[in-house]
């Protein structure tokens, strides 16, 4: 008898293991769950982690607020390596340039353009250069020949303001990448990056955002002496928020616009708003939409990143 009563205390034991795993796998399953779905929000990595780390904690900590759901930022390693969290569902609302934000809809379809900065629908890059460069400021884009066997570096490949711009606004001005010294550009990963490779003086000239550049300038972390803007490209759009076509699927219907709607009431006049906005370099948060990006698709066809 005793053999017996061990062995259906036991089994009594592993039943009700059975059913709190199973409470507790049932709990944590996502919408079909008690818990609410997390939304994911990522951003192409164009600045130092830090700084993106703390834009992107404020700005998950507000959306979290206003929508009622929990918000996290997950890093990515690279440009490319966002649009395919994007791709896969890894990532529902992500920061992207134009070129990534294009390629990322083009491999998403049903993707949709919810909002960008006030600054981005006029948006230029700067082309800078080294002091020991002997290059002087350009006054109009056909001067951009004096770029011809120089060191010049780009940002990330997929960049639109750290490459993909400036190279169609040197290619229109009769400069190809195959004219650079040693036949090609280089790349720094980032623009924060780029600064720094053309103040050491690795790279004679540099191309990148023009508001990271006034950021990094306004911080004290350039020096005026080694490095210096000689163009300013011409205006086009850029970054933007884009979102996965799944999300009414999942947070419940009308839950894409209510997120737009918590972007753009992102406002300077609270704490937290003022910080989300200053960290942007932006005023405010402006609608946008998949065909403001046309010209950019048409440009990344042109040279060749968008097949």
């Amino acid at each position: 008898m005793l053999v017996r009563e061990r062995r259906a205390v036991l089994v009594a034991c592993l039943l009700t293991g059975i059913t709190i795993a199973a409470t507790v796998t049932s709990c944590g399953s996502g919408p079909t769950g008690t818990e609410s779905p997390v939304l994911h929000i990522g951003a192409i990595p164009d600045q130092n982690p830090e700084k993106l780390n703390r834009l992107y904690s404020s700005l998950s900590d507000e959306l979290s607020d206003q929508l009622t759901v929990p918000v996290q930022y997950v890093p990515v390693s690279n440009y490319p390596a966002a649009v395919s969290a994007f791709r896969t569902g890894s990532l529902d609302l992500v920061w992207f340039g134009g070129l990534t934000g294009v390629q990322a809809r083009l491999q998403t379809p049903g993707a949709k353009v919810l909002a960008q900065r006030d600054i981005d629908a006029k948006f230029t890059s700067v082309f800078i250069a080294n002091g020991a460069s002997g290059l002087r400021p350009i006054s109009n884009g056909d001067q951009l020949t004096n770029l011809k066997g120089r060191r010049l570096s780009f940002g990330s490949e997929s960049s639109t303001s750290g490459r993909l711009m400036p190279q169609y606004f040197m290619s229109q001005n009769g400069v190809e990448t195959a004219d650079l010294a040693g036949g090609a550009p280089g790349f720094s990963g980032s623009h924060d990056a780029t600064i720094a490779v053309v103040q050491s003086g690795a790279y004679e000239v540099g191309a990148l955002n023009e508001q990271v550049w006034r950021s990094n300038v306004k911080d004290g972390r350039v020096d005026p002496n080694k490095v210096s803007v000689i163009w300013r490209t011409p205006t086009y759009v850029d970054y933007h928020w884009v979102a996965r076509p799944d999300l009414d699927e999942r947070f419940g219907n009308g839950f894409t616009k209510k997120v737009q709607s918590a972007l753009l009431k992102i406002s300077p006049t609270t704490p937290r708003g003022e910080t989300i906005l200053e960290l942007f370099g932006a005023a405010q948060f402006i609608p946008a939409q998949n065909s403001d990006y046309d010209k950019i698709e048409a440009v990344g066809r042109q040279l060749g990143k968008i097949r």
